[in-house]
């Protein structure tokens, strides 16, 4: 009796975060701008309206966030398709292999960029030259996809750790580097570069239409929680709407969890990852969040010969669509962002 009066007494508060489940998220870089998208549902309260507790930790690349999900470190993450795709080829036997639920940046936005004064003006003046990029760097691991379709010559390339690539770059160490276009670019700017003396070649724009960042969930954690996986990406989507109606106070909440961030920096990069890798086209044609499986096909192939993989790669294995939200609660592109 004694035990039911106490059951009785606990409260609706404490019985509803009981009901919580915990889900530890890792993102695959630190807390920049595009980091919004995630901590914004976070701090509104959207992913505790679907009865979840997140955690949200920053990281140091795609291939790291998806090992610790793998490892069940982490339930769910942030990274790169090419990099999850790899990581299936190269681990046929692995016992638990992340999937991707949802697509986030529907175009890659590696790049190439250059200096104007080098004059590489187009794909073809890379033939030769000495590019520089950190060895797990998603548009050097991609390079040869690039390259085929450009009918690039060799290269020459230079490895660095991140901190240094666009130094290097200013300093002429190396004649081009590989990025992604709103982190490099922005970093060469914070080294005194105007924008306008850049040369940026997007791999989209060139023919190579490889998805991006995509959320990925652990296996194990998916079969046995996937309602919690639906509301996570039901909160996302709510949460999405509202940063690319509201950038500048999206980064409010980036800057709350990492003071030392350039607010007005973070906002750039942000809104340069809003309309080159999650607004695109292609992405308004085909439905946020979702993938086309002829062009996941393709880009299976691509990644397999280009990374070398141990064995081929089933896209249908990497994706599984069945969790997103209806089209309707993914219909963030159709609010007016604030200037």
């Amino acid at each position: 009796m004694v035990g039911g009066l106490v059951g009785s007494l606990v409260p609706d508060t404490a019985r509803a975060q009981a009901a919580e489940t915990p889900v530890k998220f890792q993102l695959d870089w630190r807390f920049e701008g595009p980091s919004a998208f995630f901590l914004l549902p976070a701090a509104q309260g959207l992913f505790k309206a679907e009865k979840l507790d997140v955690s949200i930790d920053a990281g140091n690349g795609s291939a790291n966030a998806i090992n610790r999900v793998a490892s069940g470190t982490y339930d769910m993450g942030f990274a790169d398709m090419a990099a999850l795709m790899e990581f299936h080829a190269n681990n046929p036997g692995a016992p638990s292999r992340p999937v991707a639920v949802m697509m986030v940046y529907n175009a890659t936005p590696a790049a190439v960029l250059s200096l104007k004064k080098t004059g590489i003006a187009g794909p073809k003046d890379l033939a030769g030259r000495k590019l520089g990029a950190p060895v797990f760097d998603a548009g050097r691991r991609a390079f040869p996809i690039y390259a085929k379709a450009n009918g690039i010559g060799p290269v020459n390339w230079v490895s660095m750790d991140p901190p240094l690539r666009e130094t290097l770059l200013v300093r002429g160490d190396v004649d081009a580097i590989t990025g992604f276009y709103f982190t490099s670019l922005l970093n060469l700017e914070a080294r005194g570069v105007k924008a306008e003396d850049v040369a940026v070649q997007l791999y989209p724009q060139h023919g190579v239409k490889l998805y991006g960042n995509a959320i990925i969930v652990n296996e194990a954690f998916l079969k046995k929680n996937p309602e919690a996986v639906k509301g996570f990406l039901r909160a996302f989507a709510k949460g999405a709407k509202q940063v690319i109606a509201d950038p500048k106070a999206a980064i409010g909440l980036v800057k709350a969890r990492d003071g030392i961030i350039h607010a007005e920096l973070e906002e750039r990069r942000l809104k340069l990852a809003i309309d080159f890798a999650v607004a695109t086209p292609d992405a308004r044609a085909e439905g946020f969040g979702e993938v086309r499986l002829p062009r996941l096909a393709l880009m299976a192939s691509q990644v397999a010969d280009a990374y070398a993989t141990k064995t081929r790669i089933n896209p249908e294995a990497v994706w599984i669509p069945g969790y997103l939200p209806a089209p309707a609660e993914r219909d963030i592109f159709s609010v007016k962002a604030r200037k």
